[in-house]
């Protein structure tokens, strides 16, 4: 069965997050397939679910939290890791407010939340003066080698009993985008 790598992204750089962890479980000869929550029907028919969320003001975006709360008893039944993107530059990472219902709710096997990036040319008016007003940093924040470590530490943790680890430099199978040609 393939892993599910889902996410809510408002600008893109939380679906770029998603995007690596699916490639690095790509190396690792799994079947990935990467969508935004929005476009997954039911979780049900994958082994696993990476699930990830941009923050604002302290929440996950809506339509993942729904998403969660829409799929809770399918989530429950199987592993689940979340991801949150958000904090930048120096700022504390401090976990969404959703994340101990969540943990409450379907048992993920992880939560790390990710520093994220702010492009101001990719914000609305009104996003360029709250991020004017509370001095948000501009630039990339993102830690590709810390991500990669998490994805890698799934990619583990799906491996069964016994088995060998799978070299990267071996041919795994696509991953898959279903939304795109």
């Amino acid at each position: 069965m393939p892993i599910l790598v889902t996410y809510a992204s408002k600008h893109g750089s939380t679906q770029d997050i998603a995007e690596r962890i699916a490639a690095t479980l790509h190396r690792h000869g799994r079947e990935v397939i990467v969508q935004p929550v929005h476009a997954v029907e039911n979780p049900v028919a994958y082994e696993a679910v990476i699930l990830g969320s941009a923050i604002y003001f302290g929440s996950w975006l809506k339509e993942a939290t729904e998403f969660v709360r829409r799929h809770c008893d399918e989530l429950a039944a199987r592993p689940v890791w979340l991801f949150s993107s958000g904090p930048l530059g120096d700022t504390p990472s401090v976990d969404p407010k959703e994340i101990a219902e969540f943990q409450a709710a379907i048992h993920p096997r992880g939560h790390r939340t990710f520093v994220g990036s702010l492009d101001r040319h990719d914000l609305s008016f009104t996003e360029r003066m709250i991020v004017k007003a509370v001095k948000a940093p501009d630039g990339d924040f993102r830690d590709w080698d810390d991500i990669n470590t998490w994805a890698e530490s799934i990619a583990q943790a799906l491996m069964p009993a016994g088995t060998p680890p799978i070299s990267t430099h071996d041919t795994p199978p696509a991953v898959s985008h279903p939304l795109q040609p």
